[in-house]
């Protein structure tokens, strides 16, 4: 089973090295041009006020993605696509939930610790009119570096002291086992480090959750490992509507629907992670779920439709004010 290929290194020279590596426009249907100013996109879900806010976007290297098929085949699924075969482009989207008296952010991203392309959260909130520290409950789906490591500020500290920062105990046990550092590959050890200074965070107090768990009301938790071994998904329900919040669970808005057999170097374990996502996609397109995927195309949300064995992401429409 696959697991991290890619060090932090290799990430950081791929970015670097994106001017030499781009491609015309028409070769890459997902970077037509620059993006609208607003880094933010609202809407509702029954009597509950969401908010996809961006923290920028992640350049990796495309050979990652469906390493467990024929890399020809996958280098032709992109290209029919539109997608560059050399670099995955991923943005990052994070979900702000308003219901009652409660301000509930998923995710805390990367911060400036991990990739350049990152680490606008806090400032497209404040854009968003969204108030940082009124945030009162802060869910983390999975201890991964663009989802955790924006957790402290300059000085090591919490980024957000008034919150209440959650964490499933079996995400939050696997990352802190002791030895852990020394007994997985080199290139995954900055990753278990990482992971482990933002949970030691100085003035964290962390809320730890099992599978089923209700964050707030309308608001639970659902276990969807494979990506890590303790990845969690929030489903969101108010007046008979509901969203999946996927986190990293689905992280490719056309490879995982067309091929949900697929998975990707930097899955843990990557038949968990098939089986945890067959069992969303039936789930989504039978109810009529709606779902956000964190690495979709912003603001990444929409629907799942069957096709087969196989899948199609519907964005959703969004429209002009």
């Amino acid at each position: 089973m696959p697991i991290f290929t890619p060090t932090r290194r290799d990430l950081l020279r791929v970015a670097a090295a994106m001017p030499a590596l781009s491609l015309p426009a028409v070769a890459r249907g997902q970077t037509l041009g620059p993006a609208p100013k607003a880094g933010h996109f609202r809407f509702t879900l029954g009597d509950m006020a969401l908010t996809v806010v961006s923290d920028g976007h992640l350049e990796l290297d495309a050979g990652g993605l469906g390493v467990n098929a024929d890399p020809e085949e996958v280098q032709a699924f992109l290209a029919r696509h539109y997608l560059s075969t050399d670099i995955h482009y991923s943005h990052t989207n994070h979900l702000v939930i308003e219901s009652g008296d409660r301000v509930v952010l998923v995710d805390i991203g990367s911060g400036d610790r991990f990739l350049p392309t990152a680490g606008r959260l806090l400032a497209n909130l404040e854009a968003a009119g969204i108030d940082p520290y009124a945030i009162t409950d802060v869910v983390i789906t999975h201890a991964h570096p663009d989802h955790i490591w924006g957790v402290r500020d300059g000085f090591d500290e919490v980024i957000l002291p008034d919150a209440t920062w959650h964490l499933g105990r079996q995400e939050h046990d696997f990352w802190m086992q002791e030895n852990l550092v020394h007994e997985v590959p080199a290139e995954m050890q900055q990753f278990v480090l990482g992971a482990q200074n933002s949970i030691n965070v100085d003035g964290g107090d962390w809320a730890l959750f099992e599978e089923g768990e209700e964050i707030a009301p309308g608001m639970r938790i659902i276990a969807t490992p494979g990506h890590t071994p303790g990845h969690v998904s929030v489903v969101l329900e108010s007046q008979g509507k509901q969203l999946i919040a996927l986190g990293d669970s689905m992280n490719h808005a056309w490879t995982n629907f067309a091929h949900p057999g697929w998975y990707n170097n930097f899955d843990w374990n990557g038949e968990q992670t098939v089986a945890t996502r067959k069992r969303l996609l039936d789930m989504a397109a039978a109810d009529g779920m709606a779902v956000l995927g964190y690495h979709f195309p912003f603001p990444g949300v929409g629907h799942v439709m069957a096709e087969g064995e196989a899948y199609r992401f519907v964005p959703a429409l969004w429209r002009w004010e």
